[in-house]
């Protein structure tokens, strides 16, 4: 195998595949990334066994090939390559890798201990890359990171006609957010498999994998029972999908008869930021919404904080209520909106913020006591 190729976009290639190498691994050849080089084309392919990825650049191949070698290491070698044309060339038992006046010389993994990258699931329609990273990214920050608790560390993914429902939950917060996206085929004629499709995602992996399609515009989503991939123009990715199904939100965010504070979203995340430095442990944030302001405050022991912003109330003259800082930053954080409407039934129970009325993104907490 031979080949050339310009250092930044091995180097790209490269990245891209190595982000579902395993950090540590019983089997060797699993930290490694396969490198393929024909017709003008290199691919450079990296797995595990829960996820894979592959990617397809342009490069002038003197000699078809292909070689297997430790990822990690050659990624660390790309990042100090120097800039220009990079010769890659097998060299017996070693890939020898020269840019400039470097010359680097790895050895070369068993090929034949190699697992054959996982095909595609089924296609089952496309969704706009960057519109599905930033809800991914919305979503995310409400799924757990308990391991014993697998379901929870995920992302739900449902598909009904042309809406995309992405939700997470790690039982102390819930976010939710809908987008549109198009089925495979007839808008009018999408299959009865493809409208009640509804999976968990490793809301890590599917986080990763929506960050590195954010410039790929439309995307090809795959999906099965027991995978999900996702294809952009040279680019492939798979990754397992979880047992077992999130509680449904339908009911938690039906709150009944309740009171609506309107605020700005920036001002307020700003204000809870400053306030917060006070609070320690399970020391709450309180925000007191009358007379068209809402006051928030913090305290811990003889430490207080405190900073006044507008708001309207609407459904109540007053209401007080009191989060946990860190999801209520988390929450705020995840708007994009100039304003949020925090839908209120009173202290110790239920709030909704969303982003507009019609709640295409929404992200429910419980509130806890009111400081004294």
């Amino acid at each position: 195998m031979e080949f050339r190729i310009d250092s930044s976009v091995l180097t790209d290639a490269v990245a891209w595949a190595a982000r579902v190498l395993p950090a540590r691994s019983p089997v060797p050849v699993l930290g490694g990334l396969l490198l393929e080089a024909s017709d003008g084309r290199l691919r450079v392919s990296g797995l595990d066994y829960e996820a894979s990825a592959r990617i397809e650049v342009e490069a002038d191949t003197a000699l078809e090939g292909r070689a297997l070698v430790l990822g990690r290491r050659l990624l660390d070698i790309c990042k100090v390559l120097p800039r220009g044309v990079v010769e890659c060339v097998v060299e017996g038992a070693r890939l020898s890798v020269t840019g400039g006046e470097a010359r680097f010389g790895l050895s070369l993994l068993p090929l034949d201990d190699y697992p054959a990258q996982p095909g595609l699931p089924a296609f089952r329609g496309m969704v706009d890359a960057d519109a599905f990273a930033v809800a991914v990214g919305q979503v995310a920050v409400a799924a757990g990171r308990d391991d014993s608790l697998p379901v929870l560390t995920g992302i739900r993914l449902a598909l009904d006609g042309t809406t995309m429902t992405l939700a997470a939950t790690d039982r102390y917060r819930y976010a939710v957010r809908t987008l549109e996206w198009k089925p495979e085929g007839d808008a009018d004629a999408v299959s009865e498999e493809a409208e009640g499709a509804d999976v968990v995602v490793p809301a890590r992996r599917l986080t990763e994998i929506a960050r590195s399609l954010t410039t790929a515009g439309p995307v090809r989503l795959a999906l099965d029972g027991g995978s999900i991939g996702f294809e952009s123009e040279g680019t492939r990715t798979t990754t397992r999908l979880l047992d077992g199904r999130l509680p449904r939100h339908d009911k938690l965010f039906s709150l009944g008869e309740h009171a609506v504070a309107v605020t700005d979203r920036a001002p307020l995340l700003e204000a809870v930021k400053r306030v917060a430095v006070v609070a320690e442990g399970d020391s709450p944030v309180q925000l007191a919404f009358a007379d068209g302001t809402v006051q928030l405050q913090a305290g811990y022991e003889d430490d207080v904080a405190s900073q006044r912003l507008p708001a309207l109330l609407e459904g109540a003259e007053s209401m007080t209520v009191a989060f946990n800082p860190g999801y209520l930053l988390d929450a705020l954080g995840s708007f994009d909106t100039e304003s949020v409407r925090i839908h209120l039934l009173g202290p110790g129970q239920r709030a909704l913020i969303t982003d507009r009325e019609d709640g295409v993104h929404q992200h429910l907490l419980m509130s806890v006591k009111p400081l004294v």
